[in-house]
């Protein structure tokens, strides 16, 4: 058993031993570095619209299906906002400060001189939505019972955890066996399940049997498999009346419709089935978002801007496989991806390119040599890294034409560097064996499959053959999480805060464990050491150059084929959808909607 519960109150404890000891102060919030922005006396996050009105409803369109309500475990395809919609945690993510929480089902959070412990208070009030109590036990058996069987995103944390006690009637206290400042926050996101609901049913097998007992605001109120989930706001809502929630979570109905593909769930949309639709095509955008609810005011253009990285989103090459093991064959790979032409084609040139993992942000990478900090930081595994990490690097640009000739030939001098060099018209190794590779897609993602089938056309002409594989989103989960392709479409968001979760990104382990979001299975002992830099930095600028170091040991790893990058959200929606008119430096996050959101008649 990984947690003990304490009998003793703290205060008869320290009379037993006879001592008298210097307890931290409890705090309603915690920032990464500093103290967080709000006050205890806030009166609601500055983004959200305090005296937002309750009513409505959001209608999403998604695309493919879902056959299973549990987001927690690696089993089944889950719509991916029930695990923000449906759950809450002991602590909520203020998203206008880069990494502060402030307290949710937790009333207050105290932590040790170096963060090595973190203690947590429950709100007496705090209920789930068949009216029990949060109790401490339940926060346990959660936290055990994903940390251990969980879905894998919660084994890490849960392997730092040397011990979880219970040292009061509504305390529960994380000790950690790590140095990890981190930790005091990440500890306080788990969601919080009722342990009632599981006794005598195995969690892992979980898929539409049953409903989740949560704490959140919105409860699910019917599904049918692979066709709908509506969610209902729960009018006994418990936190209704905190500050933290003030302004948020106020629409009476959020309802997610499934769809084949794209192009279904856009005819979804025009007919007013759908009320809300966020685009991703610039080009989609300004042209065929013309439809007569536009002209009539029906539905309104949007568009949110933010201030977080471009993270990163293109097509990752497994190196697991033969294919792409050699770091030249992915240079080559980079060099023959047209981008300039494709995002002309795509966006009519519209959108930025990603230029790294940590772009658009004072994170990412500084052009030319590494300098100062980060070179200091980078130097020790200079044997190990690859060309550009120490003196430079930046992605191969293009003329723009569809030719492509330059880039194209330095690809084939690369693959011949590499071993792959023109038989008989096909790229051949010298054994004879033909340069071939699988590209996975899911069904729906038509734009994938028109920027693969521009990519493979340059291919073919170097001689190399790319079969394009499109699979239904159960099967995409399921050879995603085994890391069953050769080259598949990835996209992986990121902060302002980088911490503990970038090992999950990044990190070794991913390389066998199946269901981490290391899908190129990267084991680089810089980007490891540049991530605990991270986590355990003292000063912001040791932060700051560890986040640039990590991103040029990415970058340069050329394990992704990067495209364009959505420093804004376009989002159309019906007029009387409206959103408050402060945006936080985490304006994607608005922008995915509905967390602050409110239906407002004309």
């Amino acid at each position: 058993m990984r947690f003990t519960i304490l009998r003793q109150s703290v205060a008869a404890a320290a009379l037993i031993l006879g001592v008298g000891t210097a307890w931290a102060e409890p705090k309603h919030g915690i920032a990464m570095y500093g103290d967080p922005a709000l006050p205890p006396d806030f009166v609601s996050l500055p983004y959200a619209k305090a005296d937002a009105p309750t009513g409505g409803k959001i209608v999403t369109a998604e695309t493919g299906s879902f056959d299973s309500l549990n987001p927690h475990i690696r089993k089944g395809s889950v719509p991916w906002q029930l695990r923000f919609l449906a759950y809450e945690s002991l602590m909520g993510r203020s998203w206008d400060e880069p990494f502060s929480l402030y307290g949710l089902l937790a009333e207050s959070i105290e932590v040790g001189p170096n963060r090595e412990w973190a203690e947590f208070t429950l709100r007496d009030e705090a209920r789930f939505s068949d009216g029990s109590p949060v109790t401490v036990e339940d926060v346990m058996w959660s936290y055990e019972t994903l940390g251990t069987v969980g879905h894998p995103r919660y084994h890490g944390v849960w392997g730092k955890v040397a011990s979880m006690e219970q040292t009061g009637p509504n305390k529960i206290k994380f000790t950690f066996n790590v140095e990890d400042r981190e930790l005091a926050l990440v500890i306080g996101m788990r969601p919080i399940l009722k342990k009632a609901q599981w006794d005598g049913k195995d969690i892992t097998e979980s898929g539409l049997d049953n409903i989740p007992i949560s704490t959140a605001p919105y409860v699910i109120e019917d599904f049918e498999a692979g066709r709908y989930v509506s969610l209902k706001r729960d009018p006994d809502y418990w936190g209704k009346d905190l500050p933290f929630r003030k302004g948020t979570n106020v629409l009476d109905e959020v309802r997610m419709e499934f769809y084949t593909d794209g192009t279904a769930a856009f005819e979804a949309f025009k007919a007013g089935v759908v009320n809300s639709s966020r685009e991703f095509s610039a080009e989609k955008w300004d042209s065929q978002y013309d439809f007569p609810a536009i002209q009539n005011g029906d539905v309104v253009k949007s568009i949110i801007e933010n201030k977080r990285p471009s993270g990163i989103t293109g097509f990752v090459m497994n190196t697991r496989r033969d294919a792409f093991k050699d770091w030249r064959v992915r240079d080559a790979m980079m060099h023959a991806f047209n981008f300039e032409f494709i995002n002309e084609a795509m966006t009519g040139s519209k959108q930025p390119r990603i230029t790294s993992y940590y772009s658009n942000s004072v994170l990412g990478m500084s052009d030319g040599p590494a300098e100062g900090r980060v070179r200091d930081f980078l130097e020790p595994f200079a044997a190990d890294l690859l060309p550009g990490a120490l003196d430079g690097y930046s992605l191969p640009v293009s003329d723009g034409s569809e030719r492509n000739r330059a880039n194209i030939a330095k690809a084939m001098d690369i693959m011949a560097e590499a071993g792959w060099t023109i038989q008989d018209g096909v790229m051949k190794n010298a054994a004879g064996q033909p340069f071939t590779f699988d590209v996975l897609l899911a069904q729906g993602s038509a734009e994938n499959e028109a920027i693969i089938d521009l990519f493979t056309q340059a291919l073919t002409r170097m001689g190399i053959t790319a079969t394009v594989t499109t699979v239904d989103s159960a099967q995409y989960k399921e050879r995603t999480n085994a890391y069953d392709f050769d080259m598949t479409y990835y996209r992986r968001g990121l902060s302002l805060s980088p911490g503990n979760e970038q090992m999950l990104y990044w990190g070794s382990a991913g390389v066998t464990d199946p269901g981490s979001r290391n899908w190129m299975g990267m084991n680089s002992p810089a980007a490891e050491a540049m991530i605990d830099k991270l986590v355990n930095s003292e000063s912001h600028d040791d932060f700051l150059a560890a986040a640039r170091a990590l991103d040029r040991v990415l970058t340069t790893g050329r394990y992704v084929i990067p495209i364009y990058q959505w420093n804004i959200s376009r989002v159309a929606h019906a007029k009387e959808l409206k959103y408050p008119d402060v945006i936080p430096m985490y304006g994607d996050w608005i922008g995915w909607q509905p967390d602050v959101w409110y239906w407002e008649e004309e």
